[in-house]
């Protein structure tokens, strides 16, 4: 009776070198050192610092098992080549990375830190980071003031928790990884965002309110898609006609409001609460030219000048430069106060208007 005999996977005879990644069989093993069978391309042993870097992994091997390892030398004293079976593990996991890439694939993963800048976890023991910037837009932290303390807190409730990702690049130099959550959506979101125009106006509930802007949810019309909303950006300056320094001045979150689709641009639905209000800029436009007088009350002050009011969300600026000084305008001028100044400017479609005080003789 013929004799069966196992064959070893580095039987192919291709030729090998120093980095090359070999499967082998273990034959043999004793306190410090590990024996694999290569076939017709020799034995190899792992022992050292290689053997005792991935001891707990050597003590879950037995003899039969395939592995998987790294030459780092193609012939020691003893006639062995030396492998390394951390090495090849690392360069698997970087191919397998590779692949998940190039294919888009969707993986899942525990968040195990977070940082000012985003979330950290690993996949297959190599680091991965997930900046906010990659966050789908439900899991955006909604700051008002943008206070890295206050972000930061806010990812801290994702410690623990499953995230699906996409690897969006690899950083091999540095033994990092890059995930975006964000991107597993997109492809879904740009077939929804197909259904909707430029100047449609819509109605959504406002979700989140930031320092540059507010979010506001909405319901897609594509009745076979599986989401049943997205979310747009009203950015700060389109919120209103006059300047907003505070967004939660002029929406509540939870507050249900009509805007105006004015861009949709990689991926993002940019919209306006103002261009659906009317603008006063025409308005001032028909009833005031250079060289006129008009009243208005001094609303701030700022490095550049008193801010004046002179119709409701109409603000002019007085700049500094037609005072002496900054104390010589403060003495001139009081918040809260109402004065007669010049027109010196009106550029109604940048919402400009130049100011200067008209002095009492």
């Amino acid at each position: 009776m013929k004799e069966d005999v196992k064959k070893t996977p580095t039987d192919s005879g291709n030729p090998l070198s120093v980095g090359s990644i070999v499967e082998g069989r273990v034959v043999a093993r004793d306190r410090s050192a590990l024996f694999i069978d290569l076939g017709n391309q020799g034995t190899g042993i792992i022992y050292g610092r290689e053997f005792y870097e991935v001891k707990e992994v050597i003590k879950s091997l037995a003899i039969g098992d395939i592995v998987h390892a790294k030459i780092v030398e193609m012939e020691n004293e003893e006639g062995y080549r030396e492998l390394s079976l951390q090495d090849a593990t690392k360069d698997i996991n970087w191919q397998k990375l590779r692949e998940l890439k190039d294919s888009q694939e969707i993986i899942k993963v525990k968040i195990s830190g977070v940082n000012k800048g985003g979330l950290l976890t690993n996949i297959n023991n190599i680091p991965a980071f997930l900046p906010v910037s990659q966050l789908s837009p439900e899991n955006y932290p909604r700051v008002v003031d943008a206070d890295k303390a206050k972000i930061l807190k806010e990812l801290q409730k994702f410690i623990g928790k499953t995230m699906e990702v996409k690897v969006l690049d690899l950083l091999a130099e540095e033994n990092k990884l890059i995930l975006s959550e964000k991107a597993k959506t997109e492809q879904l979101l740009k077939a929804i965002l197909n259904k909707y125009k430029k100047g449609e106006t819509i109605e959504g509930k406002i979700t989140g309110i930031a320092d540059f802007g507010v979010f506001i949810r909405f319901p897609v019309v594509a009745p076979d898609s599986k989401e049943d909303s997205i979310e747009g950006l009203i950015h700060i300056s389109e919120l209103d006609w006059q300047l907003v320094q505070n967004p939660a001045e002029v929406v509540k979150v939870g507050e249900v409001i009509k805007a105006q689709i004015i861009d949709i641009n990689n991926n993002q639905v940019f919209l306006s609460l103002k261009s659906l209000k009317e603008n006063p800029w025409e308005k001032i436009e028909k009833e005031y030219k250079k060289g006129d007088t008009i009243n208005g009350k001094v609303i701030s002050f700022s490095p550049f000048g008193a801010f004046i009011e002179v119709l409701p969300k109409i603000r002019g600026l007085c700049h500094i430069s037609e005072f002496a000084s900054q104390k010589d305008m403060e003495e001139k001028l009081s918040v809260g106060n109402s004065y007669d100044f010049e027109v010196l400017l009106i550029e109604p479609k940048e919402h400009r208007m130049s100011l200067k005080l008209v002095e009492k003789k």
